[in-house]
């Protein structure tokens, strides 16, 4: 069944830099002797500066897929193309550096590891490609700045709050410069008011930075936040929602340096535990 589209979105992305490509996707499991479809048939293109929402409820497939858009598991067959390769041909460690060049990830449980203050965690990453100490850290200190917590770069992730935390997620997920931000429920652990905080920087870092950003949630309300809204059930894509004119105005809400998130300084964080199916895979 091919997935209910809203009648301007391929005219508003004709010329646009496809970025991710998914074609005829497909995750099957055998348990005993009964085939289960975490992915079952899926196929869309995201585009460059695009903010895009995966909806889903539990067991509905929204995690394997995102799972499978960051390379982290391999589909049973389909095509995954990322900006112009096809990552499900990839080895393992030719997608270890395909992660480390094009991929952030912003957490539900943030992952900042409670023995590096703000700073070291967001640098964290840019270790992996060689930057030197004193170069990593003072980038790590910009992408710090970016989210509002400069102030904060030498507190210990226990000296923060939850939304503190979660901005240092989105700023460590920034500093590598990716071309693709997956976030897993990145407001999953936050109050309501953090969360709209977290989602309006999501919003306006997107939007400045030309990223894309796939962000997997089970909450209609959130998605709303996003460009497009890619709704899934039993593994397939059923609804594909364009909602940029709405997102536009919410931008326009924001433009008020009182309003706007990365000024205001505001509090932020985010993610969401990885949908498992107990059985072997089918080849």
């Amino acid at each position: 069944m091919e997935p209910v589209v809203e009648a301007c979105e391929k005219t508003e992305d004709a010329g646009r830099l496809p970025v991710i490509e998914v074609k005829n996707l497909y995750k099957i499991y055998r348990v005993g002797e009964t085939k289960v479809y975490a992915l079952n048939g899926v196929d869309f293109t995201m585009y460059k500066g695009e903010f895009c929402a995966i909806v889903g409820t539990s067991g509905s497939g929204k995690s394997t897929l995102l799972n499978m858009l960051a390379g982290l598991e391999k589909p049973t067959r389909g095509e995954i193309v990322i900006a112009g390769q096809h990552i499900e041909k990839l080895t393992e460690n030719q997608l270890v550096s395909f992660r480390r060049k094009r991929v952030g990830f912003i957490f539900q449980s943030y992952n900042l590891l409670g023995t590096m203050n703000a700073v070291e965690n967001v640098a964290l990453p840019l270790s992996f490609q060689g930057i030197p100490k004193k170069k990593r850290l003072a980038k790590a200190g910009k992408y710090l700045a970016l989210v509002g917590l400069e102030k904060l770069a030498r507190h210990m992730p226990n000296q923060m709050s939850g939304g503190q935390q979660q901005r240092v997620g989105i700023a460590r997920a920034l500093a590598v410069h990716p071309q693709i931000i997956f976030a897993d429920e990145p407001t999953g652990n936050l109050d309501s008011h953090t969360t709209m905080d977290v989602l309006r920087l999501m919003q306006t870092i997107v939007r400045e930075h030309n990223q894309t950003l796939v962000m997997v949630t089970h909450d209609n309300h959130l998605a709303t936040y996003a460009d497009r809204i890619f709704h899934i059930i039993d593994g397939k894509i059923v609804k594909i929602e364009d909602n940029r004119r709405r997102a536009g105005r919410d931008a326009e809400e924001c433009a008020d340096p009182a309003e706007n998130p990365v000024s205001r300084r505001k509090d932020a964080a985010g993610g969401s535990p990885v949908e498992s199916t107990d059985g072997e895979e089918v080849r």
